[in-house]
Protein backbone atom coordinates (compact mmCIF):
# COMPACT_ATOMS: atom_id res chain seq x y z
CA UNK A 1 0.00 0.00 0.00
CA UNK A 2 2.86 2.36 0.79
CA UNK A 3 4.20 1.87 -2.72
CA UNK A 4 0.85 2.91 -4.19
CA UNK A 5 0.83 6.05 -2.04
CA UNK A 6 4.40 6.97 -2.96
CA UNK A 7 3.68 6.38 -6.63
CA UNK A 8 0.66 8.70 -6.52
CA UNK A 9 1.67 11.19 -3.83
CA UNK A 10 1.80 14.01 -6.39
CA UNK A 11 -1.96 13.58 -6.77
CA UNK A 12 -2.37 14.14 -3.02
CA UNK A 13 -0.30 17.32 -3.20
CA UNK A 14 -2.26 18.44 -6.24
CA UNK A 15 -5.61 18.06 -4.45
CA UNK A 16 -4.19 19.81 -1.37
CA UNK A 17 -3.80 22.95 -3.49
CA UNK A 18 -7.57 23.40 -3.21
CA UNK A 19 -7.00 24.33 0.44
CA UNK A 20 -4.21 26.89 0.12
CA UNK A 21 -5.42 28.83 3.16
CA UNK A 22 -5.47 25.78 5.43
CA UNK A 23 -2.38 26.03 7.68
CA UNK A 24 -1.77 22.37 8.58
CA UNK A 25 -0.32 20.91 5.40
CA UNK A 26 0.90 17.69 7.01
CA UNK A 27 -2.60 16.95 8.27
CA UNK A 28 -3.96 17.55 4.78
CA UNK A 29 -1.45 15.10 3.36
CA UNK A 30 -2.39 12.46 5.95
CA UNK A 31 -6.05 12.94 5.12
CA UNK A 32 -5.18 12.51 1.46
CA UNK A 33 -3.39 9.26 2.28
CA UNK A 34 -6.51 7.97 4.01
CA UNK A 35 -8.56 8.87 0.97
CA UNK A 36 -6.18 7.07 -1.36
CA UNK A 37 -6.18 3.96 0.84
CA UNK A 38 -9.98 3.93 0.84
CA UNK A 39 -10.01 4.37 -2.94
CA UNK A 40 -7.51 1.53 -3.37
CA UNK A 41 -9.73 -0.80 -1.32
CA UNK A 42 -12.75 -0.07 -3.50
CA UNK A 43 -11.05 0.28 -6.88
CA UNK A 44 -11.68 -2.41 -9.46
CA UNK A 45 -9.07 -2.66 -12.25
CA UNK A 46 -11.88 -3.62 -14.61
CA UNK A 47 -13.42 -0.19 -14.17
CA UNK A 48 -13.32 2.00 -17.23
CA UNK A 49 -11.20 4.70 -15.55
CA UNK A 50 -7.71 5.26 -14.21
CA UNK A 51 -6.97 4.72 -10.52
CA UNK A 52 -5.94 8.36 -10.13
CA UNK A 53 -9.25 9.52 -11.57
CA UNK A 54 -11.13 7.21 -9.22
CA UNK A 55 -9.03 8.19 -6.18
CA UNK A 56 -9.43 11.92 -6.74
CA UNK A 57 -12.92 12.07 -5.18
CA UNK A 58 -11.87 10.05 -2.12
CA UNK A 59 -8.79 12.20 -1.50
CA UNK A 60 -10.75 15.43 -1.88
CA UNK A 61 -13.52 14.09 0.36
CA UNK A 62 -11.15 13.23 3.22
CA UNK A 63 -9.46 16.63 3.02
CA UNK A 64 -12.82 18.43 3.09
CA UNK A 65 -13.84 16.35 6.10
CA UNK A 66 -10.64 17.33 7.91
CA UNK A 67 -11.10 21.04 7.27
CA UNK A 68 -14.77 21.01 8.23
CA UNK A 69 -14.19 19.21 11.53
CA UNK A 70 -11.01 21.01 12.55
CA UNK A 71 -11.80 22.44 15.95
CA UNK A 72 -8.60 24.44 15.90
CA UNK A 73 -9.98 26.96 13.42
CA UNK A 74 -11.90 29.18 15.80
CA UNK A 75 -12.60 32.84 15.31
CA UNK A 76 -11.14 34.96 18.09
CA UNK A 77 -13.33 37.18 20.23
CA UNK A 78 -11.70 40.27 18.74
CA UNK A 79 -12.52 39.19 15.20
CA UNK A 80 -16.08 38.27 16.23
CA UNK A 81 -16.54 41.74 17.74
CA UNK A 82 -15.13 43.35 14.60
CA UNK A 83 -17.46 41.30 12.41
CA UNK A 84 -20.39 42.54 14.46
CA UNK A 85 -19.26 46.14 13.91
CA UNK A 86 -18.85 45.45 10.20
CA UNK A 87 -22.36 44.01 9.97
CA UNK A 88 -23.81 47.09 11.68
CA UNK A 89 -21.78 49.41 9.44
CA UNK A 90 -22.88 47.42 6.40
CA UNK A 91 -26.56 47.91 7.28
CA UNK A 92 -26.17 51.62 8.05
CA UNK A 93 -24.17 52.33 4.90
CA UNK A 94 -26.55 50.31 2.74
CA UNK A 95 -29.39 52.52 3.91
CA UNK A 96 -27.37 55.71 3.57
CA UNK A 97 -25.77 55.00 0.19
CA UNK A 98 -28.75 53.07 -1.23
CA UNK A 99 -26.36 50.35 -2.39
CA UNK A 100 -24.16 47.65 -0.92
CA UNK A 101 -21.04 49.33 0.51
CA UNK A 102 -17.57 48.32 -0.59
CA UNK A 103 -14.73 47.21 1.69
CA UNK A 104 -13.19 50.69 1.38
CA UNK A 105 -16.43 52.41 2.38
CA UNK A 106 -16.87 50.16 5.40
CA UNK A 107 -13.25 50.69 6.44
CA UNK A 108 -13.58 54.47 6.15
CA UNK A 109 -16.79 54.42 8.17
CA UNK A 110 -15.17 52.38 10.97
CA UNK A 111 -11.87 54.31 10.61
CA UNK A 112 -9.79 51.17 10.29
CA UNK A 113 -7.51 49.80 7.50
CA UNK A 114 -9.21 48.00 4.62
CA UNK A 115 -7.24 44.80 5.25
CA UNK A 116 -8.78 44.50 8.72
CA UNK A 117 -12.26 44.52 7.21
CA UNK A 118 -11.29 41.96 4.56
CA UNK A 119 -9.57 39.66 7.05
CA UNK A 120 -12.50 39.81 9.48
CA UNK A 121 -15.02 38.99 6.75
CA UNK A 122 -12.94 36.16 5.32
CA UNK A 123 -12.27 34.63 8.75
CA UNK A 124 -15.83 33.29 8.74
CA UNK A 125 -15.38 31.31 5.50
CA UNK A 126 -16.75 27.82 5.22
CA UNK A 127 -15.54 25.21 2.74
CA UNK A 128 -17.89 25.04 -0.20
CA UNK A 129 -18.83 21.77 -1.81
CA UNK A 130 -18.10 21.52 -5.48
CA UNK A 131 -21.68 20.32 -6.04
CA UNK A 132 -23.42 23.14 -4.11
CA UNK A 133 -26.05 24.59 -6.47
CA UNK A 134 -26.05 28.19 -7.61
CA UNK A 135 -29.65 29.30 -8.07
CA UNK A 136 -30.57 32.12 -10.40
CA UNK A 137 -33.96 32.84 -11.96
CA UNK A 138 -35.17 29.33 -11.15
CA UNK A 139 -32.12 27.59 -12.64
CA UNK A 140 -29.39 25.75 -10.78
CA UNK A 141 -25.83 25.25 -11.95
CA UNK A 142 -22.81 23.98 -10.06
CA UNK A 143 -19.08 23.89 -10.64
CA UNK A 144 -19.46 20.12 -10.84
CA UNK A 145 -21.70 20.69 -13.87
CA UNK A 146 -18.83 22.56 -15.48
CA UNK A 147 -16.20 19.93 -14.68
CA UNK A 148 -18.39 16.92 -15.37
CA UNK A 149 -18.96 13.76 -13.37
CA UNK A 150 -15.59 12.07 -13.78
CA UNK A 151 -13.42 14.43 -11.67
CA UNK A 152 -10.76 13.76 -14.30
CA UNK A 153 -7.53 15.62 -13.60
CA UNK A 154 -7.10 16.53 -17.27
CA UNK A 155 -10.55 18.12 -17.22
CA UNK A 156 -9.68 20.08 -14.09
CA UNK A 157 -6.54 21.37 -15.78
CA UNK A 158 -8.62 22.37 -18.80
CA UNK A 159 -10.95 24.20 -16.44
CA UNK A 160 -8.00 26.05 -14.93
CA UNK A 161 -6.84 27.04 -18.41
CA UNK A 162 -10.35 28.27 -19.23
CA UNK A 163 -10.38 30.37 -16.06
CA UNK A 164 -7.30 32.19 -17.29
CA UNK A 165 -9.29 33.41 -20.30
CA UNK A 166 -11.93 35.15 -18.15
CA UNK A 167 -11.85 38.89 -17.60
CA UNK A 168 -10.65 40.35 -14.32
CA UNK A 169 -14.05 40.55 -12.61
CA UNK A 170 -15.09 37.09 -13.75
CA UNK A 171 -11.84 35.62 -12.45
CA UNK A 172 -12.33 37.37 -9.14
CA UNK A 173 -15.85 36.02 -8.73
CA UNK A 174 -14.96 32.40 -9.53
CA UNK A 175 -11.72 32.53 -7.56
CA UNK A 176 -13.48 33.88 -4.48
CA UNK A 177 -16.48 31.58 -4.75
CA UNK A 178 -14.86 28.26 -5.62
CA UNK A 179 -11.15 28.35 -4.88
CA UNK A 180 -11.23 30.54 -1.76
CA UNK A 181 -14.66 29.26 -0.71
CA UNK A 182 -16.21 32.67 -0.02
CA UNK A 183 -19.98 33.15 0.04
CA UNK A 184 -21.79 35.35 -2.48
CA UNK A 185 -22.28 37.93 0.26
CA UNK A 186 -18.57 37.99 1.11
CA UNK A 187 -17.65 38.15 -2.57
CA UNK A 188 -20.00 41.08 -3.13
CA UNK A 189 -18.36 43.03 -0.32
CA UNK A 190 -14.87 42.29 -1.64
CA UNK A 191 -15.65 43.27 -5.24
CA UNK A 192 -17.96 46.14 -4.37
CA UNK A 193 -21.11 45.00 -6.19
CA UNK A 194 -24.42 43.66 -4.90
CA UNK A 195 -24.99 40.02 -4.01
CA UNK A 196 -27.64 39.82 -6.73
CA UNK A 197 -25.07 41.00 -9.28
CA UNK A 198 -22.58 38.41 -8.04
CA UNK A 199 -25.21 35.68 -8.42
CA UNK A 200 -26.11 36.71 -11.97
CA UNK A 201 -22.53 37.19 -13.11
CA UNK A 202 -21.50 33.90 -11.51
CA UNK A 203 -24.26 32.06 -13.34
CA UNK A 204 -23.16 33.56 -16.67
CA UNK A 205 -19.51 32.66 -16.05
CA UNK A 206 -20.39 29.07 -15.15
CA UNK A 207 -22.44 28.78 -18.33
CA UNK A 208 -19.49 30.18 -20.30
CA UNK A 209 -17.08 27.70 -18.68
CA UNK A 210 -19.46 24.80 -19.25
CA UNK A 211 -19.74 25.64 -22.96
CA UNK A 212 -15.94 25.88 -23.15
CA UNK A 213 -15.50 22.48 -21.50
CA UNK A 214 -17.89 20.68 -23.87
CA UNK A 215 -16.76 22.44 -27.05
Amino acid sequence: MEDIILENQNLIYYVANYFKNYPYKDDLYQAGRLGMIEAYKKYNPDMNCKFTTYAFTYILGEMKKLVRTDKGLKISREVSKLNLKIEKAYILLSQKLMKEPSIKEIANFLEIPEYMVSDAILSTNKIKSIDEPINNDGNALTLQDVIGESNNIDELLLLKESLNNLNSEEKQIINNRYFKDYTQSETSKIIGISQVQVSRKEQKVLEKLKNKMVS
